[in-house]
């Protein structure tokens, strides 16, 4: 090929590039171009109102009628329910200065949805940091991501994690449990292997990164560890740059034991003895289980134990009284085990 061709050629890149990043920028400005659209809209509907009659039915028919004038001209999404979501919308966000450059209105929508200031503000928090799209959202909403973390932290380290105003120090931190692995497609049965389910994780490892949270990469499977004479293989190995450590899961997809937590434990001390560098912490140690019995995993481990932890792990989203159930249990095994 000669020198021609590839100037052709690296121009003929460079060029798509161009194109590529002002088509992303292009579709960003109309993005929030929209936002601050429909949020004026939201705030001349919702001072019409106020100037108003103070009575529902007064509000329902200024609404219909705005509709019946624009979505003629402007199409459906000017129609009586879009219209309404714009006055939610200015009506939970009425500052414009919590706008975020980084969220659109398909986010919004899912935002406004939300009731409890707190909650809000930790997934809006936690979308512009991870630059979540509108399904990674969305995802994270039904599977109550929020009340799960909750389950392990108060409210307030929760949001200080979401507003970056402090780093974790806990692994309980940001290890959820339950963990919530419904995009496997996996039916719920009792039957499973475990190198099935850990395949299933591969498979799909960036809605399992998603679902980890933050500060998570992927290191290798089945890592081999040889341990004089004895070979012995890690299911899933993970580090995380905020708890500046590895990571380690080991699936069961049977009730957890306490030989689970022993060969857990045993791997933790490799990784601690022969992986770990000076600068990093202790190597944390995650078994992924159908079932659990917390007071296992704490008579099996010294009163002090900080890096095993056990999570059970759902093949569906849960619902809001399942994690109400979940957290009163947890509560109760707080009281009945605490020394």
């Amino acid at each position: 090929m000669n020198i021609e061709s590839n100037n052709a050629i690296t121009l003929t890149k460079d060029i798509k590039n161009l194109i590529s990043n002002s088509q992303k920028t292009a579709v960003k400005a109309v993005d929030t171009g929209r936002v601050v659209l429909y949020w004026n809209i939201g705030k001349r509907i919702v001072e019409e109102l106020q100037d108003g009659k103070d009575r529902a039915d007064y509000g329902k028919g200024i609404i219909r009628n705005l509709s019946s004038d624009l979505e003629p001209v402007y199409g459906s999404g000017y129609s009586i329910r879009q219209l309404e979501l714009m006055r939610q919308f200015y009506t939970v966000f009425s500052n414009t200065n919590t706008l975020r450059s980084q969220l659109n209105w398909s986010q919004y929508k899912l935002l406004i949805r939300i009731e409890e200031n707190d909650k809000r503000e930790f997934y809006i928090a936690e979308s512009t940091k991870n630059c979540w799209s509108s399904r990674d959202l969305e995802r994270q909403i039904n599977s109550s991501l929020f009340e799960r973390l909750l389950l392990s932290n108060d409210k307030e380290s929760v949001l200080e994690l979401a507003r970056e105003e402090k780093f974790p120090v806990d692994a309980k931190e940001i290890i959820k449990d339950p963990m919530v692995l419904e995009f496997l497609g996996l039916e719920q049965k009792s039957n499973y292997y475990e190198k099935d389910l850990e395949q299933a994780i591969i498979s799909n490892l960036q809605e399992f990164l998603l679902e980890l949270g933050n500060g998570f990469s992927f290191v290798s499977r089945q890592q081999r560890i040889h341990i004089d004479g004895d070979d012995f293989f890690v299911d899933l190995v993970f580090y995380n740059r905020l708890l500046r450590c590895f990571v380690i899961f080991e699936i069961k997809t049977h009730k957890l034991t306490h030989q689970d937590v022993g060969q857990l434990q045993m791997y933790v001390n490799y990784y601690d003895r022969n992986e770990k560098q000076e600068f990093e912490n202790a190597t944390i140690g995650v078994i992924l289980c159908a079932d659990k019995n917390d007071a296992v995993v704490k008579y099996t481990l010294p009163k002090e134990n900080k890096t095993i932890l056990a999570s059970k792990y759902q093949l569906y989203l849960p619902s809001e009284k399942e994690l109400i159930e979940e957290l009163y249990r947890k509560l109760d095994e707080i009281n009945n085990y605490e020394e």
